[in-house]
């Protein structure tokens, strides 16, 4: 075969090799198909009159009235943490706030809870007995605990209630920041026959109710913030009774 013929070859042969590596590797390092998620949307984190407003927006997949509950049912509360929520309830010519922390040690929840007599009332629950002393006392009133829960002790709904709302009376869901960029799930009601306007806003990481407000037409006159929480207490005696008794340790 002619030399300058077999050089020809050659080099169309090389050329093809070199074609064919390249394709190769660029297959190889192709971006793989990008995941398209559900529409997005930007929704404002004004929370009017609530200490620690956020006017910062988080950006999430969305949700709406009747898809809410679904979303919020997936959420769990921590088994352990130690938070503190302060209840401003208004009425004509007045108002009132209390102030209640909670630590939970699953099942066992203890709240403190200051009265507007001075006097600081304790309760310590697990869901199936309670017990309850005020100050210093050195002995607790023993009692089934019937419909004493943490939640009502503290004065605040919770997203169960939000669960177990009728869907058409959802009027608006969508994500919210509060206070220190808490990112929450926000809901709100229409208002019912009375007028009553319910709002919810509900941590995405701690399944914990952190705001809520009942509005009466224009006008508040229920209030709930978390002023504290952590999700990593460091717990004493806090499920010690009077007596020495202990119900719980960490």
């Amino acid at each position: 075969m002619d030399k300058r013929k077999l050089n020809r070859i050659t080099a169309v042969f090389l050329t093809l090799l070199v074609l064919v590596v390249a394709f190769m590797l660029s297959g190889s390092f192709r971006r793989t198909t990008r995941v398209v998620l559900p529409q997005e949307s930007q929704q404002g984190g004004q929370i009017p009159g609530f200490p620690g407003d956020s006017t910062d927006t988080l950006t999430v997949v969305a949700v709406a009235p009747d898809t809410v509950q679904a979303a919020i049912e997936t959420l769990v509360r921590p088994e352990q943490y130690r938070q503190t929520v302060s209840v401003q309830q208004f009425w004509s010519g007045g108002n009132g706030t209390t102030e209640t922390t909670a630590a939970v040690l699953a099942p066992w929840s203890r709240l403190d809870r200051q009265l507007a007599d001075s006097r600081q009332r304790h309760i310590l629950t697990n869901g199936e007995t309670t017990y309850i002393w005020y100050n210093s006392e050195q002995s607790a009133l023993r009692l089934p605990t019937g419909s004493i829960t943490a939640d009502m002790e503290q004065s605040i709904p919770t997203y169960e209630d939000v669960l177990q709302l009728p869907v058409e009376t959802i009027s608006a869901a969508d994500y919210r920041t509060i206070g220190d960029q808490v990112s929450c799930i926000y809901v709100e009601t229409a208002a019912d026959a009375a007028g009553y306007t319910l709002r919810y806003w509900v941590s995405v990481d701690t399944g914990l109710l952190v705001a809520a407000e009942k509005l009466s037409g224009q006008e508040t006159v229920y209030r709930m913030w978390q002023t504290d929480i952590d999700l990593a207490p460091v717990f004493t005696e806090e499920f010690t009774l009077p007596d020495g008794t202990v119900l719980a340790e960490p």
